[in-house]
């Protein structure tokens, strides 16, 4: 889930399938009235290609079109589009996981916990790049009314933990765990960017989100599938309160109901403005977001506003054509630069810096949304370090309908980690996690006690479709798709020999 979560409902790759989208939105308060917009919107999918039909007039305050030049408008949608990117997948998984209860991938209501002490398999769809090595809880947080508090318990020292705060720009806005906080026991409270206030005795740390909802993203550590009823006991002293309830106070005023724009992957349109403009509203320009706000006075003049419907503004046809024009470059250039992003070493893509704070990233919207099709929900690097590839030694694809492959670390050469390293399969065409006879879908460090090694210590691992005849080969099988191969290596909490290149993972090699 850490190359992770990007999203297989936007496209696979958020390119091959596209959404039609409507929504009612409406905010209602003791004594003022509702408010309910419909809109019908324009083909979007990213990945692949990217399908833009026509953009509805918009009703709202006038402007002279004389002022908006068909040059500027198609520069901003682009700005937007490759804004927006990242956001809209993260509200997919929102939706998904917290509002629609009749999703297959449903977890559990605003400020919840949802514990699965099991690991991913090829039934988990809706994220591709799951990991394996870790069972998940999910919560996603309504802020408005007040923090939410998250209490973790004391977990032995040799278990890796981590709490990812996540917010809707899907900045990596703090952690708590072995690496971030220790693994002692403790109570963190998560609060919104309009909350002020002082921190509470028995609380570790006040953690402020920029937006008014935010996701934690819990992974705790499995040893392998007979520990798995430890890590249900971990889970089970997981908590989430509001800040009221934990500290045994009055309540403040509940926050306005939300009615959720509907997310349906099966119908063909979408509106990622419609999106954007809807989701704005939960994410202020204030504290670290203050720096949007010119950002967001650019995309007012092509009708994108916080909590209004798109387009808020009357747009000729001329310029309905430039935003969509825009918005197809937009998509296109960030696919572009998903596929150029770090280096390549030993048929690697390595690459560091891909998912942190705003002030890691430094707003390049760019990197922020190609890391979102990398994979939604990336860990800071000093949390986990990702070496993917599609290429062998040679540069040639891998597949696994024509070769063999193998994959060797030298008795020196294991990857450098504080926690654990792992080297996860998937099918290259979807980024799911591929059936297979012994329902194994990565090797981890956890496992090397039941690997064969060579004489010398090192490490040969057998990458191949089919299942080896060969004992040796059968013990250290990663089964491989009958088709394109996607692998993702994945060292948590990664030593320094990792992250200043000191450390190069191995090259996959044809098997002769």
């Amino acid at each position: 889930m850490e190359t992770a979560l990007c999203l297989r409902n936007v496209g696979k790759h958020v390119g091959q399938s596209s959404l039609r989208f409507e929504y009612a939105l409406r905010r209602s308060k003791a004594g003022e009235d509702q408010m309910r917009y419909t809109r019908k919107f324009y083909s979007y999918a990213v990945g692949a290609g990217l399908a833009v039909g026509s953009l509805v007039s918009g009703l709202g305050p006038a402007v002279a079109q004389s002022e908006l030049s068909t040059e500027e408008a198609a520069a901003i949608a682009e700005e937007a589009a490759i804004y927006s990117l990242p956001m809209l997948m993260n509200y997919s998984v929102l939706y998904q996981f917290a509002v629609d209860e009749s999703s297959s991938q449903y977890k559990a209501p605003f400020n919840q916990i949802d514990n699965k002490a099991s690991l991913a398999s090829p039934a988990d769809t809706a994220i591709v790049t799951p990991n394996s090595d870790t069972a998940y809880s999910f919560v996603w947080m309504d802020l408005r009314a007040e923090p939410i508090v998250l209490c973790v318990p004391e977990i032995e020292k040799s278990r890796y933990y981590s709490v990812q705060l996540v917010s809707l720009y899907t900045y990596n806005f703090d952690y708590i765990g072995s690496r971030a906080t220790g693994n002692g026991a403790g109570c963190y409270a998560i609060a919104g960017p309009n909350w002020s206030g002082e921190k509470p005795d028995g609380i570790e740390k006040i953690i402020q989100s920029g937006t008014e909802f935010a996701f934690a993203n819990f992974r705790t550590q499995v040893f392998g599938p007979s520990d798995l009823a430890n890590v249900s006991a971990i889970q089970s002293k997981y908590s989430v309160a509001t800040l009221s309830e934990h500290m045994n106070t009055e309540a403040p005023a509940s926050a306005p109901a939300v009615a959720w724009p509907k997310f349906d992957e099966k119908m063909a349109k979408s509106d990622p403005f419609s999106y954007l403009s809807f989701i704005l509203q939960f994410a202020p320009a204030i504290g670290d977001a203050e720096v949007e706000k010119p950002l967001r006075e650019k995309f007012a003049k092509i009708g994108i506003e916080a909590g209004k419907p798109f387009p808020s503004v009357p747009l000729s046809d001329e310029l309905k054509a430039a935003i969509t024009k825009g918005a197809l470059a937009g998509a296109e250039k960030v696919q572009a630069k998903k596929s150029d992003i770090g280096q390549v070493i030993n048929g690697w893509q390595v690459s560091q810096g891909l998912f942190g704070d705003r002030k890691m990233l430094k707003g390049d919207y760019l990197l922020r949304g190609a890391a979102a099709l990398v994979g939604l929900y990336g860990n800071d690097s000093a949390e986990a370090f990702y070496p993917l590839t599609r290429i062998d030694a040679a540069g040639n694809e891998l597949d696994g309908s024509k070769h063999k492959y193998t994959l060797a670390f030298p008795a020196d050469g294991f990857p450098p980690v504080n926690a654990f390293w792992s080297v996860t399969m998937y099918d290259g065409k979807t980024q799911l996690l591929i059936k297979n006879p012994i329902n194994r879908y990565l090797i981890n460090s956890p496992m090397l006690p039941d690997l064969k090694k060579n004489e010398d210590g090192s490490l040969t691992l057998n990458i191949q479709h089919e299942e080896p005849t060969d004992a040796k080969a059968k013990a250290n099988w990663l089964p491989a798709p009958n088709g394109p191969i996607y692998i993702v290596m994945r060292l948590y909490w990664p030593e320094k020999a990792a992250l200043d290149g000191s450390w190069a993972p191995p090259a996959i090699n044809l098997d002769q």
